[in-house]
């Protein structure tokens, strides 16, 4: 694939907005508004209305949408393509209220020369922030457009309309956007009341239209910054140490170096790599790197067999995430249970890589973090740069969702890189350093008290869970491995606990239940034995697991029907409506099913403040081998307004896959010293065999509302009614995850 302004490294944003004919504008992009950052208090004048999703950051319209004079348009966001549709959603927002069809629409995602800062694409807050933003921007470009074609063409506003990229009036006159571009004319700052189409009007939104990312992966096109080649591209490996904190004390890069098509080895402090011209020559060479290099280890990991006292014995501080009410209310009947989650990683198909290149003192890095201003930041500090010396534009990777490997390949690259200035350094990971150096997901230990009344209605809740922060994305250069291993070497960032609406371990411990009394703990656990951070959903995959699984025992003790009792004790009216039409759609019934199969249902409306998603399964369990097998699901969600039903429907199906994955296979192993779980056969994922017969996503739509985040809605509930199935089926709970093999016939005594 040929690197977009490969020997463009002075392009800015200004240049680039400067073609000829187009507007030229200028902006300033705010600093970086991390996942879980509490917003900055408002300035002085700012006593406006708060404008809505990103626009609140960045509220100027060109920061967003750019005119040619040639009619053309483009769109810029700060938010990455991960495989969710935003490359296609995205166009379809803009289209609608621009009027012309999404495939007119040039979308350039996150790039630090040209996009919005819209910190990292994470939590589903794509098209919440980002997608309303666009919105809201192009529907008052749009109003723009038609205040300026009314002056050209001496007609009232009220006569004008925008249709197929121009604004037409009375007697067949007619203004093409391109005629109506002046100098800055978008550089005005968004109005919080601007006027969007009604949902009966649109022609793009909720519409279906082919995803613009789809073709070359399907067909082996140049989908990935994996398949990038530029012309004089150079391939670099590198060699990690064999353990957290091993230190390099011995290496001879002699006959490394007189190996054929060796271009450099590059050695900073306990950082190694080698550089050839050909792939596999640098493959060789990275394993007679590996061969030569003696380290020095020192055991430093916990007993994983109880990871339970060692999460409890290693809190640091305690932090309330809710106290509502009083502090204990009499009942009928009290219940405890305490669950717990493995470290989990993202088990990416496709090993982290980057591309970089150092070129008149500017370093670009193509990679798939998730956050390319964060990425720069870090790199930048590595590197001992000013940030504005260091380029990140996003390229698609092949699997991510969390804070897997691509930050730290795009350290690698960018590090190596300084070393061969003017070659693009293509750095590709192996797939046993993927796994044994990824952040993982961390573990987790939850208990869950509660107390029904003598009608069956909680009236008591107390939940506690332990777990380290799940959000150690780059921060300064120590979140890097580069920068933890070279000469340098950075300090990791220190681990905070922070408790905010949008959550980090304590995302969703808040059961979104009506229950008079409730009182949430964290206790937060700032040292962890391995390389933690954030793993699709952070807290909410097991806090709702708990959660629910939990529900169900209380079902039980209070003789009532799953469904019914989750309905008791709601009453916000979608959290219902995803609830009632599941059970319809499922053929929810209390009647008995033959022995070793169950039903499971689940719910939760995901950080409490986005989708609404609840789902039902039937499971069969293989008592002599100890299998679940997972045979028909169907799923409600609601996320607000569709705007691209199938991408609803595939992230959801993506989701329900991905924790069914974690739920009855996934768990990193390790010894005192080491990881142990370098490839597929020590961490085995989901495989085709496995997936469900059926798989049914009902959207409920809601034309006009907000965008809510949908793409880790499903996390939680699938792996609590993957657990309520169970128990359905067997009459025994689990209480710990995964439910492996060896796990269900413990608890069977087979």
């Amino acid at each position: 694939m040929n690197a977009p302004n490969l020997h463009l490294p002075d392009v800015t944003r200004r240049g680039f907005l400067a073609g000829a004919g187009a507007l030229v504008v200028s902006f300033t992009i705010p600093a970086e508004a991390q996942e879980g950052e509490v917003p900055a208090a408002p300035r002085a004048q700012a006593a406006k209305p708060k404008l809505p999703g990103s626009l609140a950051d960045t509220p100027s319209l060109d920061a967003w949408i750019r005119i040619d004079a040639n009619g053309s348009i483009t769109v810029f966001t700060g938010k990455a393509e991960l495989g969710q549709g935003t490359k296609t959603s995205l166009r379809q927002i803009a289209a609608e209220e621009l009027e012309v069809e999404p495939a007119a629409i040039n979308l350039i995602t996150a790039d630090t020369a040209l996009t919005p800062n819209e910190g990292y694409t994470a939590g589903s807050q794509t098209i919440q922030n980002s997608g309303t933003a666009i919105r809201f921007a192009s529907a008052q470009v749009r109003q723009i457009l038609i205040a300026k074609a009314s002056e050209k063409l001496g007609a009232p506003v009220e006569a004008l309309k925008a249709e197929a990229g121009s604004i037409a009036g009375p007697n067949g006159a007619r203004a093409g956007y391109g005629e109506l571009v002046s100098a800055d004319f978008l550089h005005v700052d968004a109005a919080a009341d601007t006027k969007l189409k009604a949902p009966g009007t649109y022609h793009a939104i909720g519409k279906p239209f082919a995803r613009v990312d789809i073709p070359a992966k399907v067909t082996g096109g140049d989908a990935y910054v994996q398949d990038m080649r530029p012309p004089g591209m150079v391939h670099a490996r590198v060699v990690r140490p064999p353990t957290y904190g091993a230190k390099l004390v011995d290496f001879a890069d002699v006959a490394v170096k007189a190996m054929p098509g060796v271009i450099a080895v590059v050695r900073d402090g306990d950082f190694l790599a080698v550089v050839a011209e050909h792939e596999f020559q640098a493959v060789k060479a990275m394993r007679a790197m590996a061969a030569a290099a003696k380290w020095q280890e020192q055991p430093a990991l916990p007993d994983q067999s109880n990871i339970p006292a060692f999460l409890e014995k290693s809190v640091s501080e305690v932090g309330t995430v809710t106290s509502v009410g009083a502090e204990s209310a009499p009942g009928a009947k009290t219940l405890q249970a305490q669950f717990t989650r493995a470290y989990q990683m993202h088990g990416s198909i496709g090993p982290s890589s980057a591309v970089a290149m150092l070129d008149n003192g500017l370093t670009t890095v193509w990679t798939h973090t998730q956050g390319v201003y964060p990425d720069r930041k870090a790199i930048a500090q590595m590197l001992g740069v000013p940030e504005e010396k260091v380029r990140c534009i996003h390229t698609e990777g092949s699997g991510c969702y969390g804070h897997n490997g691509a930050d730290d390949a795009a350290a690698d690259a960018a590090l190596i890189a300084q070393k061969l200035p003017g070659k693009p350094v293509r750095v590709q990971w192996m797939r046993d350093q993927e796994h044994l150096w990824e952040p993982y997901g961390p573990a987790m230990l939850t208990r869950a008290s509660a107390t029904l009344d003598q009608n069956g209605k909680i009236v008591n809740w107390h939940y506690d869970l332990w777990s380290n922060s799940h959000g150690t994305r780059p921060g300064s250069a120590g979140s890097l491995i580069a920068g933890r291993l070279m000469a340098r070497h950075f300090p990791p960032d220190p681990a905070r606990m922070e408790i905010t609406p949008l959550g980090n371990g304590d995302r969703n411990a808040i059961p979104f239940y009506d229950v008079p009394n409730q009182r949430v703990n964290w206790h937060f656990v700032a040292d962890m034995p391995v390389r933690v951070s954030s793993l699709r959903g952070l807290g909410a995959y097991c806090n709702v697991f708990s959660i629910e699984s939990f529900m169900d025992e209380l079902a039980l003790a209070a003789n009532a029907d799953p469904v019914e009792f989750r309905l008791r004790h709601l009453k916000d009216p979608r959290a219902r409506k995803v609830i009632e039409v599941a059970a319809e759609k499922f053929g929810w019934s209390k009647d008995p099913l033959p022995e070793g199969r169950g039903r499971g249902f689940a719910f939760a409306k995901y950080k409490n403040h986005a989708a609404w998603l609840a789902i039902a399964l039937e499971a069969e369990v293989d008592r002599d081998n100890g299998t679940i097998r997972i045979s028909h699901v169907v799923c409600a969600v609601d996320c607000g307004e569709a705007v691209a039903l199938d991408s609803i429907v595939n992230q959801t199906e993506g989701g329900i896959l991905q924790s069914m994955s974690w739920t009855l296979y996934e768990a990193v192993h390790f010894d005192r010293t080491r990881i142990l779980s370098p490839d597929w056969s020590t961490y085995p994922i989901l495989r085709f065999s496995a997936v469900p017969d059926s798989i049914e996503v009902h959207v409920v739509d809601n034309p006009g509302a907000p965008y809510l985040g949908v793409a880790e809605a499903a996390q939680g509930p699938t792996a609590g009614a993957i657990a309520n199935a169970f128990r359905n089926a067997t009459g025994k709970r689990i209480h710990d995850l995964p439910y492996t093999r060896d796990r269900v016939k413990a608890v069977l005594g087979v």
